[in-house]
């Protein structure tokens, strides 16, 4: 019953690998980069197995033997289809921690034929959206007749390197939202709300978070919105630089941008992380007028990403999880984000 972890090398495949050691599991370790993927594994006394994601014939050799795959390489709109199809050719299953409702979306179509292979894709393992996805399913068992469901959350300790590469990728295609079941673009900063998250209140602007995928097939609520704390200051400024945002996407920008994110540190410290926490939001209507709202704090996303990520794999690795697409919530129920420590949710009428 093999793990084999991809991507190890990064700074949020370090973390999910001292988290999988901690709890007493001896991952396969891989990822593009042989040298530094032979180094870590030799510190650890682990089988190594680095392979590139272009290379299928290789690709195919190194999951031989393999139960679960735990992605950590992003972005995974361009680095998830290759692993995903290894996996469904070799009858492994997927896991990831994307958070790109791209990826959520191939996941999802190509659910049947995982199922009919025997083959759980189960993207989102992460902070997104292992936090917010469970919210979400938790209000829509607590309001059964729900239409539409709002989700906020706030709190960070910066980004690592992956995370802000993944995001500039991402930056000309503007914001996301649900409405009448069907995805929609819409501007950047589209919508604006305060959200009193159980500390303060903070201003949130609207985001394309990948509960806009996820949340649905969780919930089948039609009409979903996910807000990220910010300050009014940043969100005038993507208002105002709307007509720009596609010139972000030309290759002289996304170079700019890069190697301005190469040139700093790989992601926070273990001192920030320790010091932060997240806080999530929700709530969900329905057509009657009725409403329920729930809070949920926990550790910072990063640290959080590493328990829900090894805690995921450690379960589709016992058998316990069904063949096809996956979200947290389906996988594991609403209750899967109250085993971690730190982690509490409050219920508001």
């Amino acid at each position: 019953m093999a793990l084999l972890i991809y991507g190890v090398t990064g700074y949020t495949g370090r973390l999910i690998l001292e988290e999988a050691l901690a709890k007493g599991l001896r991952p396969i370790l891989s990822g593009r980069n042989a040298d530094e993927v032979r180094a870590l594994a030799t510190a650890h006394g682990l089988e190594a197995r680095p392979v590139s994601l272009s290379d299928a014939k290789a690709l195919d050799a190194a999951l031989q033997g393999v139960t679960v795959v735990l992605h950590c390489a992003g972005p995974f709109w361009r680095l998830g289809p290759p692993m995903i199809s290894a996996c469904m050719r070799n009858g492994t299953h997927y896991l990831d921690i994307t958070g790109e409702i791209t990826v959520f979306e191939q996941c999802a179509a190509s659910g049947p034929k995982a199922k009919s292979l025997g083959v759980t894709l189960l993207p989102g393992v992460g902070f997104d959206v292992v936090p917010s996805d469970c919210l979400a399913a938790h209000l829509k068992r607590r309001l059964p007749t729900a239409t539409e469901l709002t989700l906020a959350f706030t709190g960070g300790t910066g980004l690592s390197r992956g995370t802000a590469t993944t995001m500039v990728e991402g930056i000309a295609q503007g914001g996301a939202a649900r409405r009448g079941g069907k995805i929609i673009r819409v501007p950047s900063a589209w919508k604006t709300l305060n959200v009193d998250f159980g500390d303060r209140v903070r201003h949130c602007v609207s985001i394309p978070w990948g509960d806009v995928s996820t949340a649905f097939h969780s919930t089948n609520i039609p009409d979903i919105t996910v807000y990220t704390g910010m300050p009014k200051s940043t969100a005038r400024w993507m208002r105002w630089t709307r007509p720009i945002m596609p010139l972000l996407g030309a290759a002289p920008v996304q170079k700019y941008l890069k190697a301005r994110i190469n040139a700093r540190t790989p992601g926070p410290s273990a001192e920030r992380r320790a010091g932060a926490q997240s806080r999530l939001w929700g709530e969900a209507k329905d057509s009657a007028g009725q409403s329920v709202r729930s809070l949920l704090v926990a550790p910072d996303g990063y640290s959080l990403t590493a328990m829900t990520a090894v805690a995921s794999a450690t379960r589709v690795l016992a058998g316990t999880v069904a063949p096809g697409f996956q979200t947290p919530s389906t996988a594991f129920g609403a209750d899967f984000i109250l085993d971690f420590p730190r982690t509490e949710r409050e219920d508001r009428a």
